[in-house]
């Protein structure tokens, strides 16, 4: 099969050649230089050749979703070439009824009902996993296959929840293409049952301590980047979520040459809505510190090494702990557990104040009131013995950024 890197640097000959990717589909070299994306196949007996378009304004992974509409029109019988069905597919890019077109307008009648972090999560997710593959295509033309294709690519990664949130927004998009003419059907709605399911229940997280400490200790001395490893000591230490990690923003950290630095985290960014303040320990400015060289030029701490401009990979965490032989036994977020286990074993006095650190809001009005006393000078007492607790036996964060990789660029 064709990566991207080989089909750039696919080189000009005497004469025009191929080169073969899977199914038929082949990216045609000529000798000018120029590279079209055609396919094979055979109709009433004879082989057809059909035409998606120039690369690189159809990208490999455009041409492939092209190809397996292509293919799914042929199993229906229909000759995509004769039928004149493909033509709108390839110039949709340039018109209102593209896909992609159809998912922002249905975007910005919505995005108003929602808090800003859902809103983003919701138009990141369709950019991120569905518009490079499926932008340019008219929902109207589009099949179930087309539409599961997209989210077994999201599995694939071990994003069975993701696959599944955005299945149910492609619907959404689908259910607004059939409302406003556009389309006649939701493909998305029938294929649930082709994904594998979620796995509900309480995410798995190691609570013994020795065993936290053995497992940070792999972890972190594991072949990884180093950005993304100071991203993992960034979220045991302070026992924030994942994502609150991944958005943070250089603008969120305050007094860090100071006596009382803290992270203030917007509550467009919190789960609950509310603005969260994450006092920090020398432990955790070190971390912060020892970013500056590799990520100070961007605007959040962990942007993505691809595509510095966006996030780290959601699930960039989730494979350093499975790379260490914790798939099934611990994820990202248990380290909340792992972080309320150890400290309302020692601290049992001090609940309501781990529950603050943890941002829980009680359901209870009066405790409510209580948690917006803040607590701050408790909260960092509590932050110190715990970063003093996980972090014993573990190297030094100069040791975690000493390897040879280069700067997020």
């Amino acid at each position: 099969m064709l990566t991207d890197t080989g089909v750039k640097t696919a080189k000009p000959k005497d004469k025009a050649y191929r080169l073969a990717d899977s199914e038929g589909l082949f990216i045609h070299v000529m000798p000018t230089g120029k590279k079209f994306w055609r396919m094979r196949y055979r109709s009433g007996g004879k082989e057809q050749t059909l035409t998606f378009g120039p690369y690189p304004s159809v990208s490999l992974r455009e041409a492939r979703g092209m190809r397996d509409n292509a293919k799914d029109m042929i199993r229906q019988g229909v000759d995509p070439a004769q039928a004149g069905k493909l033509a709108p597919v390839l110039s949709a890019a340039r018109e209102e009824d593209s896909f992609e077109s159809v998912a922002r307008e249905w975007y910005e009648q919505r995005k108003d009902l929602w808090r800003p972090r859902h809103a983003h999560d919701v138009i990141h997710s369709l950019e991120r996993d569905v518009f490079p593959l499926i932008g340019t295509l008219p929902p109207g033309q589009m099949t179930a296959r087309v539409v599961l294709h997209v989210l077994k690519q999201i599995e694939d990664r071990g994003a069975v929840e993701t696959a599944h949130r955005v299945r149910q927004r492609m619907s959404d998009v689908f259910v607004h293409a059939i409302a406003t003419g556009r389309a006649d059907n939701d493909p998305a709605s029938v294929v649930k049952a082709a994904l594998r399911p979620v796995q509900r229940g309480r995410q798995p997280a190691i609570t013994d301590l020795e065993q936290a400490r053995e497992m940070i200790g792999r972890v972190e001395g594991s072949a990884a980047h180093p950005v993304t490893l100071l991203a993992f000591r960034l979220l045991y230490l302070t026992a924030v979520r994942p994502g609150e990690v991944r958005g943070a923003l250089w603008e969120e950290f305050y007094e860090l040459d100071g006596s009382d630095p803290v992270w203030v985290i917007p509550k467009e960014r919190m789960k609950m809505g509310r603005d969260h303040i994450v006092p920090l320990t020398p432990h955790v400015v070190a971390v912060v510190n020892a970013l500056r060289p590799f990520t100070e030029r961007w605007p959040h701490l962990f942007p993505n090494t691809r595509r510095p401009k966006t996030v780290m990979c959601e699930n960039a965490l989730g494979y350093l702990l499975n790379r260490a032989g914790y798939h099934g036994r611990h994820v990202p977020h248990g380290f909340r557990s792992t972080f309320s286990s150890t400290m309302n074993e020692r601290y049992p006095q001090d609940h309501a104040v781990i529950e603050l650190m943890l941002a829980h809001v009680s359901r209870d009005k009066v405790a409510g009131a209580y948690n917006r006393a803040l607590h701050l000078p408790r909260r960092r007492e509590l932050a110190q013995l715990w970063n003093d607790l996980i972090l014993e036996g573990q190297v030094p964060v100069e040791e975690l950024v000493s390897g040879k990789r280069k700067p997020v660029n």
